[in-house]
């Protein structure tokens, strides 16, 4: 049986920036509107999630068997769009997937394309192929980022000590 978090659910509810959370009445229109729960037949459910955080279910939540369950959200916002309650449930989302970060359990493609960010200052460093197209098809030549200036912003975030760290 699981338990109650309360102070998990409290940490929810306090950052839920709109304060939209309490409003959801559990109608199901996020799920059968989510692109990804169509394609999961129910293993991935936006209105599990949101009830499993307003309970404080912690434990139903985390760790790499529970992975996909926050994951699984592209953030498409069509669950935001549909919602008759206007329930930020994105917003909850990102709020998960920054505890899941936190807790050192968040998936190794977002590990390493967070840390192609912070090392290139974007999320696909330019390559030699791509730029030869460019000039063959008379396009003009991609300026790169200030790598070091959107590292500024990600370190502010803390974000490079929520990265695993590279094996030398």
């Amino acid at each position: 049986m699981a338990t109650i978090d309360f102070e998990f659910r409290n940490q929810i509810i306090q950052n839920d920036i709109g304060s939209t959370l309490a409003y959801c009445y559990q109608c199901a229109t996020c799920s059968g509107a989510c692109p990804v729960a169509q394609v999961t037949q129910g293993r991935y459910n936006p209105r599990r999630l949101i009830l499993d955080a307003l309970l404080g279910l912690k434990e139903r939540m985390f760790g790499p068997e529970h992975s996909f369950d926050i994951w699984g959200c592209t953030v498409c916002d069509t669950c935001d769009e549909v919602c008759p309650q206007k329930v930020e449930l994105t917003e909850i989302f990102t709020i998960l997937k920054n505890m899941s970060v936190e807790r050192g359990e968040a998936p190794e493609y977002y590990t390493a394309q967070a840390s192609t960010i912070l090392e290139f200052g974007k999320a696909i460093p330019m390559q030699s192929a791509i730029e030869r197209r460019r000039d063959q098809l008379g396009l003009p030549k991609i300026l790169a980022p200030d790598a070091k200036e959107v590292q500024k912003i990600l370190k502010l975030t803390k974000l490079p000590e929520k990265l695993p760290k590279k094996e030398e």
